[in-house]
C-alpha cells in the first residue's frame, strides 16, 4: 500500500493482474461517461478510465440541443439535467454590440425561442433544448453511470492496447501509484477528446485539419444582471477594434450562470506564440468587452484552445471504437459538440449491447460507422460554415475593410446616416443577420439526422424530400432511417410522448386498432429471437389514444401498418398496411437489421 502526503492511501494490484470486463471506456467526458451510463442502464458490464482526478473544470460546452435532451430523458436523468439548467426562455436573446454596457448593432431571437420558431421546437420532442455547461453536466452522468454499475477510474491514463479474435487488452497507468497494468475487455471505446490516442492508435482515416485558429478563454465572477437581465442569453457578441483577430471571429461574452458567472472568448494569431496573460491583464480584457469599470470582477481562470475542422471518416477498426471529439472536431458554433457526442454514444451502446447478450451478430457494429460518420462530416462541416459566417455580418458593418480604428468606427457609424451608403449598410446588416440563423436556429440540423447501413430496411426513395430549408426546419416523418417522431398519445389520465413509450432497452412496435394482428406476433417474435419487443396499438379503448390526433398525421402508414423502433427509436422498418403472415414479416426484419440472417 502505497502512502502520500495528503493521507490518501493506494492499494496497488499484484504484478501481473489483469482486469476484466466486458467494455473498456477510456475518457469520462459527455461521450465516455454518456456510454458508460447507456451501457449500465443496459445491463452491460464496463470500465470508465480517465487520466484525469474528477471531471470537466471548466464550462467548456453548453448549449444542449433536444436530440442530446431526449436521450437525457431516456436515461432517466433529465430532471437532474434541467434542475441545473440555465432553461430555454433564458438562452436565446443573442445580442450584437459594441460592448455589453455600449450600442446595440441588433438581436437575434436564437434556440428556438423566437415565437415563429418555438412550435416548431414544441412540436418536434417532448423536451426543450437548455444551456447546461459541461461541468455540471458531466458529474450527474458518471455519478448515474457508477450508481448503475460502471466501475469509474479516476487519474488512470491509456497507454496503449493489443486486439485479438477474442477481445482488447489495454495498458493503463495509475497515476497515483505509478503502477501500469492491464484490462482485458470484448471491446474498447475511446473517448478520449480531439487529440485522441485512440483514434490514432488503430489509425481512424481523418480529412481536414487542426488548429486553424486559436482562442483564448477567461472566465470570471460579475454580477451582470442590471446589463443583460432585459435581454437574457447565453451570447452576447462584441465588435469592436481588437476584437476581430482570429479565433471565432469577434470577443464574446457567454453567460455561464445567470447572471453572475461568466466566460470570454477572445481570439489570437494561431501562426504567432500563443499569448500570456495574467489576472491583470485578463481584467483588462473583460473591462474591454463589458464596456465599464463600473462592475467588480473576478477572475476565475484563463485557458488556450484550437479552432479544428477535422472528422473520421471511418469510425472503428476491429474491436476497437471511437465516439465524440475524437471523431469530429469543430468550433464550438452551432452548439453541437457534446449534443452529438452523447449522441454517438446512443447509437452505439445498444449495438454493443444487443451483440455481447447474443441477439445480434457482429456485423451490427458495422452500422456504427455507416450511420455516425455522415454526421460527423456535417456537422464538421456547418460547424466551420457557421463561423466563417461570420465574415458576413463584419462586412455588413463595413469594418473587414477598415485599417483603422477610426475607419473602423467611422464604419459602424455609417448605418445611421440618410444617406444612399447609409440604407445599403442597413440592409445589408439585415441580410447578415438572417444568415446566422443557419448558426443558432438550425433545428433541421439538430434534430434531422438520417441513417442508412445494415441495421436499417431502408425503401427505395431513400431520404423524404424536404418542404422547408432542411439545415434550419426539422421534417419529421416515419421513413426507415428517420427519428420516431414525437406525438402525445395517452388516456384521460396520462400523456406520453411516443419516445416514452418506445424505451432504448428493446424494440417497439407501433400500429394502430386495425393492425392488432402486429401487437399479437410480437410476444411470439420476442420469443423466438430472445430479445425484448414491446408493442404499442394506438387508439380508442386502447392502452394509449391519439389525443391531439397528430399521430394519424405523422405515422405515414395505414391504421393496419406498422413501424419498428429501435432502441436508440430510429424507425428500422415499416409496413404500409397489414401482410399475409405478420409474424414472418416481423421475425424477418428484426433478423435483418440486428444481422442475423
Amino acid at each position: 500500500m502505497a502512502q502520500f502526503d495528503d493521507g490518501i492511501a493506494v492499494t496497488a494490484l499484484p504484478t501481473g493482474a489483469i482486469v476484466e470486463t466486458e467494455v473498456l471506456v477510456v475518457g469520462s467526458g459527455p461521450s465516455g461517461s454518456g456510454m458508460a451510463l447507456a451501457l449500465s442502464t443496459y445491463g452491460i458490464p464496463n470500465i470508465m478510465v480517465t487520466k484525469y482526478r474528477w471531471t470537466a473544470n471548466t464550462p467548456r460546452a453548453h448549449i444542449t440541443n433536444q436530440r442530446a435532451m431526449e436521450f437525457f430523458r431516456d436515461m432517466g436523468i433529465e430532471d437532474e439535467v434541467n434542475a441545473l439548467a440555465t432553461p430555454h426562455e433564458l438562452i436565446g436573446d443573442t445580442v450584437f454590440c459594441s460592448a455589453i454596457d455600449g450600442e446595440e448593432f441588433g438581436r437575434i431571437l436564437t434556440w428556438g425561442t423566437s415565437p415563429v420558431r418555438h412550435a416548431d421546437y414544441e412540436a418536434a420532442s417532448p423536451t426543450l433544448n437548455c444551456d447546461m455547461p459541461q461541468n455540471l453536466l458531466e458529474p450527474i452522468l458518471v455519478r448515474n453511470a457508477t450508481m448503475r454499475g460502471t466501475q469509474s477510474r479516476f487519474s488512470t491514463e491509456y497507454l496503449s492496447h493489443v486486439q485479438d479474435a477474442d477481445g482488447v487488452t489495454t495498458t493503463v497507468l495509475d497515476r497515483l501509484t505509478g503502477q501500469t497494468y492491464e484490462i482485458r475487455s470484448k471491446y474498447l471505446i475511446g473517448a478520449d477528446g480531439a487529440r485522441s490516442k485512440v483514434a490514432a492508435d488503430i489509425e481512424l482515416p481523418f480529412e481536414g485539419r487542426m488548429d486553424i485558429a486559436g482562442s483564448m478563454n477567461i472566465t470570471f465572477n460579475a454580477d451582470l444582471e442590471a446589463l443583460v437581465g432585459h435581454r437574457p442569453s447565453v451570447l452576447y457578441w462584441v465588435v469592436q477594434p481588437g476584437a476581430n483577430v482570429g479565433g471565432i471571429g469577434a470577443g464574446l461574452v457567454r453567460m455561464v450562470r445567470p447572471w453572475n458567472e461568466w466566460l470570454i472568448v477572445w481570439g489570437y494569431d494561431i501562426s504567432q506564440p500563443p499569448p500570456s496573460i495574467d489576472d491583470e491583464s485578463a481584467r483588462e480584457v473583460v473591462f474591454q468587452l463589458l464596456g465599464t469599470r463600473d462592475i467588480e470582477v473576478e477572475i476565475t481562470g484563463t485557458s488556450l484552445w484550437g479552432n479544428n475542422e477535422m472528422f473520421a471518416t471511418h469510425l472503428q477498426n476491429g474491436r476497437v471504437f471511437c465516439v465524440g471529439d475524437a471523431i469530429h472536431r469543430h468550433p464550438p458554433s452551432n452548439g453541437l459538440g457534446s449534443n452529438t457526442s452523447v449522441q454517438d454514444s446512443y447509437n452505439l451502446a445498444w449495438k454493443m449491447a444487443a451483440v455481447l447478450r447474443g441477439q445480434a451478430g457482429e456485423a451490427l457494429l458495422d452500422s456504427y460507422s455507416e450511420e455516425r460518420a455522415p454526421v460527423a462530416r456535417q456537422i464538421v462541416t456547418r460547424a466551420n460554415k457557421s463561423s466563417r459566417e461570420f465574415g458576413g455580418f463584419f462586412e455588413a458593418l463595413g469594418v473587414t475593410a477598415a485599417e483603422t480604428t477610426e475607419q473602423m468606427v467611422a464604419a459602424i457609424e455609417e448605418r445611421k446616416l440618410d444617406t444612399p451608403a447609409g440604407r445599403e449598410r442597413r440592409e445589408a446588416l439585415r441580410q447578415a443577420m438572417a444568415v446566422k440563423n443557419y448558426e443558432f436556429n438550425a433545428h433541421g440540423v439538430e434534430l434531422g439526422q438520417f441513417y442508412t447501413s445494415n441495421a436499417v430496411i431502408s425503401e427505395s426513395g431513400g431520404k423524404p424530400a424536404s418542404l422547408r430549408d432542411p439545415e434550419l426546419y426539422y421534417q419529421p416523418s416515419t421513413v426507415p432511417g428517420s427519428p420516431l417522431p414525437h406525438a402525445w398519445l395517452g388516456d384521460g389520465e396520462h400523456k406520453h410522448s411516443t419516445l416514452d413509450l418506445a424505451p432504448s432497452t428493446g424494440f417497439t412496435v407501433f400500429t394502430g386498432i386495425s393492425g392488432q394482428a402486429w401487437a399479437d406476433v410480437a410476444t411470439m417474435v420476442a420469443e423466438d429471437l430472445g430479445i425484448e419487443l414491446r408493442s404499442v396499438v394506438v387508439g380508442p379503448g386502447r392502452e394509449v389514444e391519439d389525443l391531439y390526433f397528430d399521430w394519424a398525421g405523422l405515422r405515414e402508414v395505414d391504421e393496419d401498418g406498422v413501424l419498428l423502433v429501435r432502441p436508440d427509436k430510429i424507425i428500422a422498418w415499416r409496413s404500409q398496411g397489414m401482410v399475409e403472415d405478420p409474424a414472418a414479416a416481423l421475425r424477418d426484419a428484426l433478423s435483418a437489421v440486428l444481422s442475423r440472417n
